[in-house]
C-alpha cells in the first residue's frame, strides 16, 4: 500500500500538459491519457536522478539514451515491438502485490491514488511546432518536429 501512496506522489508532480505533450512528442502523437498515465509511472521507475531532472524540465527526456534511441528509429510507426518503452509495467506493481482490493482498502483509510491523468490548466494543440518549440524544443528537434 505504500508503495502505491508513493507512486501516486511521485506521479502527481509529472502530471502536467507539458510532460504530456513531451510523452506526445516521443510517441508521435499517439500518447492517449492511459498512455500518459503509464509514462508517469516509467518516468518515477527510471530512478532519482533522472525523474528530478524531467519533473524539473520536460525536455530532459532528450538526453535519455532509450529516448535518443526512439528518435533515432524513424518515428514511432516504425518501432519494432521491443523498441517501445514499458511504460505501463510499473503501474501494476502495488495491486499485484497486495494481498486484497487495494483501492478498498485506501479508500477505507480515505486515501485515493490517481486512476488517471488529471492535468491542470489549459491545454494547449500538443502538435503545433510553435508549442513543441516554446516548451519541449530539445526533444522537438531529436524527433523532428520542429526545424
Amino acid at each position: 500500500m505504500e508503495f502505491a501512496l508513493r507512486l501516486d506522489e511521485v506521479r502527481r508532480r509529472v502530471d502536467t500538459w507539458t510532460h504530456w505533450q513531451a510523452a506526445d512528442v516521443i510517441c508521435g502523437g499517439l500518447c492517449s491519457d492511459d498512455g500518459f498515465f503509464y509514462f508517469q509511472a516509467w518516468l518515477a521507475g527510471q530512478g532519482r536522478a533522472v525523474f528530478e531532472s524531467v519533473a524539473a524540465s520536460p525536455d530532459a527526456l532528450a538526453d535519455l539514451p532509450h529516448v535518443q534511441f526512439l528518435a533515432s528509429r524513424g518515428g514511432v510507426h516504425a518501432w519494432a515491438d521491443d523498441d517501445w518503452p514499458a511504460w505501463e509495467g510499473l503501474d501494476y506493481v502495488a495491486a499485484e502485490a497486495f494481498d486484497g482490493d487495494l483501492e478498498a482498502v485506501l479508500a477505507s483509510r480515505g486515501l485515493q491514488v490517481l486512476v488517471s491523468p488529471e492535468p491542470e490548466g489549459e491545454r494547449w494543440d500538443f502538435a503545433d511546432p510553435a508549442e513543441i518549440s516554446a516548451r519541449v524544443p530539445r526533444l522537438g528537434a531529436l524527433f523532428g518536429k520542429v526545424a
